[in-house]
């Protein structure tokens, strides 16, 4: 078997790949993730080609500090009224990024990369659609309060896997997708490159 390092310091996604019984190594990748999006969104580029972009940047830097290796790559960007959104600085701008998205509809992109010696050899990109509820400010207050700077870890303010799920009204999309790893197509590319048994 090949071995695999995820170039990621997301626990979700650590987790995610431990619970499906895959064996691997974690080095996150360091890369200015603003730079990269400023310039190709100055250049014009859609938020599918960014997320793809960042995932595989991850890939190959890591990449090339371990032949033989298989690294995986992975990267989110969410997309609300034809812009890219960033991650809360604090709780108060996730307040506001809850006020602009409630009620509404915002997509996210997951790209994963596995890139070996240096060179990418598989690429997956997914779209999922995730409309939010009318919640009062009530409810966001004590969501705020429950979830605290956890959420400050998500682009969007939320996470699926906990309380965010009650934020929405409605998700069209995988749910590993919409938590960060595609994981259907990858377990499939991982046997494929013989990282799991076939």
């Amino acid at each position: 078997m090949t071995g695999l390092i995820l170039a990621s310091s997301s626990p979700v996604r650590a987790h995610l790949l431990r619970d499906a019984g895959v064996a691997f190594a974690v080095e996150p990748a360091r890369v200015d993730e603003d730079a990269v999006k400023q310039s190709m969104l100055a250049a014009k580029h859609a938020p599918r080609a960014i997320a793809d972009a960042l995932a595989e940047l991850k890939a190959l830097r890591i990449s090339l500090k371990h032949p033989g290796l298989l690294v995986l790559g992975a990267d989110q960007v969410l997309e609300f009224e034809n812009r890219l959104l960033s991650k809360s600085q604090n709780l108060e701008e996730a307040r506001l990024l809850l006020q602009r998205l409630r009620g509404k509809p915002h997509h996210l992109m997951s790209a994963l990369v596995l890139a070996k010696d240096g060179a990418t050899i598989w690429r997956h990109v997914e779209k999922s659609t995730l409309t939010m509820r009318n919640f009062s400010d009530d409810f966001l207050d004590g969501y705020l309060a429950a979830e605290g700077e956890e959420l400050l870890a998500s682009v969007g303010g939320y996470r699926l896997e906990g309380r965010g799920v009650q934020l929405f009204s409605k998700i069209d999309g995988d749910y590993f997708a919409i938590l960060g790893l595609p994981l259907i197509p990858l377990l499939s590319a991982l046997r494929e490159h013989c990282v799991l048994a076939s």
